[in-house]
């Protein structure tokens, strides 16, 4: 019974897909380090920013120091986010650290903007591919989350307080140019990092409120051939007359970015007073949302 046990938490730590989503994103992330990253003194943002300082101005191991702090990550995680979280990212980080240690890869470049482009979307490649498996490779979104609920701040301007920080203090040792440069960097890893997560076509959420809404629902269902939810709402409570409020369904529609324009000029048609407004959405699953190319 005890061996059938820790089978189960084996495939609970990793499907073969996360896996391999995984293993290619820390690959790809020793790639930029070591190819154009580290060789050219080119700063990144979270440890990895850290860790390379650490490196350069002191002489320290970088895979030592890039281990350590996110050791320290890993257990904040383990007792505050989730213990499965916390064991894929040690397991990310650790593989990480051990290829920059051990791999030798010449530099790929010397050019500077090369260096900030490239090397900033293949590290942002790499982090979008290991969130994407379920891992972290860097533990400053750890810190983020147990700092938001500490001193009420998003997780947003906590990293980016901490960044400022790092480049601060690069710019101080290296140079303003060196880094202004990895500004570029990180801003680049930070872009490519969102688009893997968020997937290639970002969904949205659009909202109507229509004073013809089944005009609007037989659109959407039979034209666009869209899946669409109903709540039941009221509308009118405007200022001046508060006590003015009919009964309305809120119809919402999970939409790509390619598909929207259409839509919201064919519910202004139906009803040129229609209430609309969108909200991005982070992932989507189920439903009929994919039926996408079927819309006439």
């Amino acid at each position: 019974m005890a061996i059938k046990k820790s089978k189960i938490q084996i495939n609970q730590l990793y499907t073969s897909k996360t896996l391999i989503t995984t293993i290619v994103g820390i690959c790809l992330g020793i790639f930029a380090l070591k190819g154009f990253m580290i060789p050219n003194l080119f700063m990144d943002g979270g440890v990895t920013g850290i860790s390379l300082l650490m490196h350069e101005i002191f002489s320290l191991n970088f895979s030592a120091v890039f281990l350590i702090i996110n050791l320290i990550f890993c257990i904040l995680a383990y007792k505050y986010v989730s213990k499965l979280f916390a064991i894929r990212t040690f397991l990310a980080v650790s593989i990480l650290a051990l290829g920059v240690e051990f791999i030798h890869i010449e530099a790929i470049t010397k050019d500077k903007l090369l260096i900030a482009i490239f090397g900033g979307s293949l590290m942002g490649l790499a982090m979008g591919m290991v969130i994407r498996g379920g891992a972290a490779l860097d533990g400053f979104e750890v810190l983020a989350v147990f700092t938001t609920r500490k001193i009420g701040f998003t997780i947003s301007e906590v990293i980016l307080f901490f960044n400022t920080i790092i480049f601060m203090v690069a710019a101080l040792r290296f140079g303003v140019e060196t880094a202004m440069y990895s500004l570029i960097t990180y801003f680049a890893a930070v872009k490519m990092a969102d688009y893997v997560v968020d997937g290639i076509e970002e969904n949205t959420a659009l909202t109507i409120i229509s004073k013809t809404p089944d005009l609007v629902k037989d659109s959407l269902v039979n034209n666009f051939n869209k899946g669409i939810t109903v709540y039941k709402g009221e509308r009118g409570y405007l200022p001046g007359d508060l006590n003015h409020h009919l009964a309305c369904d809120i119809i919402v529609i999970i939409v790509t970015r390619l598909e929207i324009l259409n839509i919201r000029e064919e519910v202004t048609r139906l009803d040129p007073e229609a209430f609309m407004y969108v909200n991005s959405i982070k992932e989507t699953r189920g439903g009929v949302v994919k039926m996408k190319h079927g819309h006439k």
